[in-house]
């Protein structure tokens, strides 16, 4: 049984999936409460499955690009239970996830564009289903673009991105079965950052003389 959650954007999404399909999913878009909605995410799949954590074979997690917060929740979440559980952990980009989404199907060329604050966005092309070009993170109207895009970013950017496609978050289920189905080349479950975080430590004092 695969479990597979992503935390790279306002929405958390928690799936498992078992004998081709999925078999339980969960998904809250409550923004900012990604490390107290996660767990129960979980137990919630897990429990619409009638299965435990022991029935868990493989563990799939979004690494982003994404705010550096959610993000970590969801990584450091599959690292510790890959480790508790013994169970290999493969990471998958989240605008990857996006881009696999139904609505995509039969576009032949489009781009996803995710929040990443700060008015700025993380941007990926695609063609017939693959990543051509990207993760970068920009300003809308730099990356601006005739093409259909997927993601919160074209909604939050309509001047930039005029063509919106209505798929704003990822989807744990697809994630699943990008990995089950071996769609795309897996990552390491390490967060795919793109700029420096918000926060640093501070630097050596002045002296004061």
């Amino acid at each position: 049984m695969l479990l597979g959650f992503d935390t790279a954007t306002p929405r958390v999404t928690v799936a498992l999936w078992a004998d081709g399909r999925v078999v339980a999913r969960s998904d809250s878009d409550v923004a900012m409460r990604h490390g107290e909605l996660l767990g129960p995410g979980i137990a919630a799949v897990l429990a619409q499955a009638g299965s435990s954590r022991n029935d868990i074979s493989a563990i799939a997690v979004g690494v982003g690009p994404g705010p550096f917060t959610g993000l970590r929740v969801g990584l450091v979440t599959a690292r510790t239970l890959g480790w508790c559980l013994g169970v290999p952990v493969q990471g998958i980009c989240t605008l990857d996830v996006i881009a696999a989404a139904d609505e995509l199907d039969g576009i032949a060329e489009f781009a996803v564009a995710s929040d990443a604050r700060r008015k700025e966005v993380y941007f990926a092309r695609y063609r017939d289903g693959l990543r051509i070009d990207g993760p970068i993170v920009d300003k809308p109207d730099v990356l601006a673009t005739e093409l259909p895009v997927a993601g919160q970013g074209a909604i939050l950017y309509p001047a930039a991105f005029p063509h919106a496609i209505d798929v704003g978050f990822p989807d744990a289920g697809v994630l699943c079965r990008l990995v089950a189905e071996s769609r795309v080349a897996t990552l390491p479950p390490e967060p795919l950052y793109l700029r420096r975080p918000d926060a640093v430590a501070p630097g050596q004092p002045k002296r004061v003389s």
